[in-house]
């Protein structure tokens, strides 16, 4: 039996007191007050991420739950569509096994937009039956996010078939519908749609309030929604969850929702509030077996130094010590299993060029801190009949190779990376993971791919006379290393990006965005540039 003191902090009825925790068997056996002293420290529910993409981490989920226990994260929701697109069911199959290796409460949810749209390559299907399959499986909680909203709204039949299928589960519906209010939104909500991450507006974040939604707020490594969203905390914190949706492994390194916790509270909002929000409100609405520091429950819990800065100082789950003072207990899991679908070829150069067909082209302009972009027309840069990426502008040359098959290369240009030279490219391409890559010159953006090509995966930079890559083998989004190898790795190739000029704060994860197509406004696939406000494909040239 372990016995534990300090302060408990009873979130539900807005106090603290002294008091002693009595663990035995993973199990909170009696909270019990006393008078005499104890340190002072604070024992509260762990912390919950109510919407994540751990493949965006890089790291498979036994090594994210190594950094995440650090900073008092206990559980996750986790959507695995990135996997997902990649390798389908048996990519879901993966992060769940992987997952039980080590303790943590990773919860599943089965991927609902497998492949995200019909207009781009992905590596696989996952079904109506694929879902039936999944949601059947104790550890998948939920239909993850329904990005394919008009597919809600105008009663697309297989959309409502998995809908369906949840509802019969008694599992909730997770949402993704940026920018959708009023009747559209009431529409997609009333179809079962519980929660929405995407809200980047304090007024589209009320209308789906109104009409019974809950509202996560997001703060990732490239989309980050705090300021907007957290005036809404006092009035609407019983239907608040805090998430990161996706963070890099760098970042991870440094904090997860406890860093949101100890901001909101900064900012003046009721700790308990804050609280609930980070602890509790992800358990109710999810179902999940997390204690929450009573009488019976698992003891999946956290001492803190304070109420003010949230320091962790200890993180049980299931009554072990997995963190204390910054340091994982967690072991490394020795990962034998290596899935990845990948055609590896060696792209040329002359791959990479455009003809120009008219001195105008439309351009995507990337948004720093955001998922949407914005469609610009601007003028081409023409040498020798080809259309050039124009540094001085900063409308640089993006391209989009298919990793699943030989299949030509998609083109397009970007504002914003402010490259001066050299080339960046991933196979982290939300949603289907084909190989991304932006550049000032053919030879650059040509041998940041090859590089990919070379290793079946990862993140790579060229430029400064220098070449760094991160490989990732599992599924080209994760690597099979220790945490801290791959935040220091991936920290390295940041590194190199950000001294060819750009001024983004998270290049990588900006470019790995700009070949999401149900986020507007224009983006590129394998298949051609898009239109996502009138979801159909649009030419790169004016003419």
């Amino acid at each position: 039996m372990t016995t534990i003191s300090g302060y408990y902090v009873d979130i539900p009825n807005r106090t603290h007191w002294k008091a002693e925790i009595c663990i035995s068997a993973g199990k909170i056996i009696s909270v019990t007050p006393v008078a005499h002293d104890v340190p002072k420290q604070y024992m509260l529910p762990g912390f919950i991420d109510a919407h994540i993409h751990i493949e965006s981490s890089m790291l498979i989920p036994s090594e994210f739950a190594r950094l995440a226990v650090t900073h008092g994260t206990v559980a996750t929701i986790s959507d695995p569509h990135e996997i997902g697109n990649v390798l389908g069911v048996a990519g879901v199959e993966f992060m769940i096994e992987n997952g039980k290796k080590v303790p943590f409460n990773f919860y599943f949810g089965a991927p609902s937009c497998v492949p995200a749209t019909g207009f781009e390559t992905a590596g696989a299907v996952i079904s109506v039956e694929d879902v039936a399959y999944l949601l059947a499986k104790p550890e998948i909680k939920y239909l993850a996010e329904m990005m394919n909203w008009p597919g809600v709204i105008y009663h697309e039949p297989e959309v409502y078939a998995k809908i369906a299928i949840a509802q019969q589960a008694g599992k909730p519906i997770d949402g993704h519908a940026p920018g959708l209010r009023g009747e559209m939104a009431q529409k997609y909500i009333n179809a079962g749609i519980s929660t929405d991450h995407e809200c980047f507006t304090k007024e589209e974040a009320l209308d789906k309030l109104a009409y019974g939604m809950k509202i996560i707020i997001r703060e990732g490594s490239a989309a980050k929604n705090y300021n907007a969203l957290a005036p809404l905390i006092t009035a609407h914190y019983e239907n608040m969850m805090f998430c990161s949706d996706d963070k890099h492994p760098d970042e991870l390194v440094l904090g997860h929702i406890n860093l949101l916790v100890a901001r909101a509270v900064a900012e003046g909002y009721d700790v308990f509030h804050v609280l609930q929000m980070a602890c509790l409100n992800p358990i109710a609405h999810y179902n999940l077996e997390v204690g929450k520091l009573q009488v019976g429950d698992s003891a999946d819990f956290i001492v803190v130094e304070d109420l003010e800065y949230f320091e962790v100082k200890q993180t049980y789950i299931k009554g072990q010590l997995v963190s204390e003072a910054g340091a994982t207990f967690i072991p490394s899991v020795a990962e034998a299993s290596l899935p990845n679908q990948f055609v590896a070829r060696t792209i040329t150069e002359s791959e990479l060029q455009i003809p120009a067909r008219s001195s105008l082209l439309h351009v995507i302009k990337a948004i720093e801190g955001e998922l949407v972009t914005k469609s610009l027309v601007l003028p081409a840069k023409i040498e020798n009949g080809l259309a050039v990426s124009d540094v001085a502008n900063d409308i640089l040359k993006l391209v989009v190779v298919n990793r699943y098959q030989n299949a030509p290369v998609a083109h397009a240009f970007v504002k914003n990376f402010g490259f001066q030279e050299g080339a960046i490219a991933s196979t982290v391409a939300h949603d289907s993971h084909n190989i991304i890559a932006v550049g000032v010159d053919d030879a650059s953006i040509c041998r940041a791919i090859n590089l990919l090509m070379e290793s079946k995966g990862g993140v790579s930079a060229v430029g400064k006379g220098e070449e760094r890559l991160l490989p990732l083998p599992v599924a080209g989004l994760m690597a099979r290393t220790d945490c801290y190898e791959v935040a220091d790795g991936y920290s390295a190739v940041d590194e190199l990006a950000k001294c060819l000029g750009t001024p983004m704060r998270a290049p990588f994860m900006t470019l790995s965005f700009m070949a999401l197509l149900v986020i507007p406004s224009i983006k590129l696939s394998d298949l051609g540039l898009f239109d996502g406000d009138n979801f159909d494909f649009m030419p790169l040239f004016v003419e």
